[in-house]
């Protein structure tokens, strides 16, 4: 492979991390969105975010399908890749999206963590009614109990 060949791949790949990398700042940005709607119950927020985190993450899929071989054969000629001009810095951009996507990961870690702890209390406050209720209709037998049923009056008379 001749060193415009890898220009021309170097430069399809600059190309595609930089899509790559505006659709993973608008997909951190969800994941935050979405971090704080499980922070705060917010189904409907959660429920919008994760239909747009849908579409972006069909588009970044779409973007990353594309550039798979280009990716492998830089790889494959990485010695010669190297003396292009240009390749460090879209080396340094690949290394800037693989840490959004742990930015992102971590974010949605904390997200899930939210989620579990809400459907903890959530489960804590219906075992809490549910004794409570037991508890009141216990204490209403105690307060009202059943009227008996008038057999002496009718034995009398």
């Amino acid at each position: 492979m001749n060193d415009d060949d890898l220009q021309r791949l170097l430069d399809q790949y600059a190309a595609g991390i930089e899509a790559e990398l505006n659709l993973l700042r608008q997909l951190a940005d969800i994941a935050r969105q979405q971090h704080e709607a499980s922070s705060t119950g917010d189904v409907l927020s959660l429920q919008q975010a994760a239909e747009h985190r849908d579409e972006i993450m069909r588009s970044l899929v779409t973007i990353e399908d594309g550039l798979r071989a280009v990716r492998q054969t830089l790889s494959d000629h990485r010695e010669s890749a190297s003396r292009i001009e240009g390749f460090h810095r879209v080396m340094a951009r690949h290394r800037e999206a693989a840490d959004l996507v742990s930015d992102i990961l971590s974010t949605d870690r904390e997200s899930l963590s939210a989620l579990a702890d809400a459907e903890l209390a959530r489960r804590s406050a219906v075992a809490s009614l549910e004794r409570g209720e037991s508890t009141l209709a216990c204490y209403r037998r105690v307060l009202a109990p059943p009227v008996a049923s008038a057999t002496l009056v009718n034995r009398r008379g």
